[in-house]
């Protein structure tokens, strides 16, 4: 299958080889380490980390004695995965894992349904992720949050520009999330009960939805936090006891989404 022209060409720029570790963007990954961390069967089991980037967290997950294998549609995202220690990385599409089935003890979807506008592809990726792990196996998949772009575009002051605020509110109203700065991110954001029937259409039990950010990544001052140590856990604790509060799940930049098979 053949990944948009688009989304290939805004991750070959590089932006994700340190989305994850600079910036407010910490938050997203340690949020979603520390959901994982407490959901996934022990180490050694087998992870398939599909759409797994540059791998942020193929390597911990390696570090920490797991099996990894990460799949990923980017070329230069698979060459960085790589190169890290103890993970296995090749190119591939989640609407067609080349695994059979029951291969994996849990199956991670942590990029691959926000690039999916298409809803027929959201379920075959989920599908295949269900069909890749074993029964009793995790499958777990982050979505960006239907209000995300509006909320982030007030944070980063360009909401007042007119061609920003109307794509923000089609993706209010579509879900589609299309950046109008040339070369710009696109993407589609969740309604979190949209993750309900997604899974369902797919043949998986019903997930538990974690929001990963909370309104914590609104905050103007979150990097500071995030920059002291004591801070951030105090932080990241409060993050925890909120994260399945139903009316705050929106408000998440993004959401993860875990069940058993």
């Amino acid at each position: 299958m053949i990944m948009d022209p688009g989304t290939l060409a805004y991750y070959e720029r590089g932006g994700e080889l340190t989305r994850l570790r600079q910036g407010r963007d910490r938050l997203e990954f340690w949020r979603t380490r520390d959901v994982l961390r407490r959901t996934l069967p022990p180490a050694p089991a087998r992870v398939l980390d599909v759409g797994g980037g540059t791998g942020a967290h193929a390597e911990w997950l390696a570090a920490e004695g797991y099996d990894v294998e990460l799949i990923d549609p980017v070329p230069l995202h698979v060459e960085a995965a790589s190169e890290l220690a103890g993970v296995r990385a090749r190119l591939g599409d989640a609407r067609d894992l080349a695994v059979q089935d029951g291969a994996a003890d849990a199956v991670l979807l942590l990029g691959p349904l926000y690039h999916l506008p298409e809803r027929a592809d959201r379920l075959r990726a989920l599908s295949e992720a269900r069909r890749a792990v074993r029964p009793g196996g995790l499958v777990a998949a982050a979505v960006i949050s239907r209000y995300a772009a509006v909320h982030d575009s007030v944070y980063l002051g360009v909401f007042t520009r007119e061609e920003q605020r109307a794509a923000e509110y089609r993706a209010l109203e579509t879900g589609a999330i299309v950046s109008p700065r040339e070369g710009g991110f696109r993407g589609y954001g969740h309604h979190p009960d949209d993750i309900l029937a997604e899974f369902a259409d797919a043949g998986l039990p019903e997930p538990r939805r974690y929001g990963l950010e909370g309104a914590f990544w609104l905050y103007g001052d979150v990097n500071d936090w995030l920059d002291d140590e004591g801070r951030r856990e105090l932080l990241l604790d409060a993050a925890r006891r909120l994260e399945c509060e139903p009316s705050l799940l929106g408000v998440s930049g993004h959401l993860l989404a875990v069940t058993r098979v």
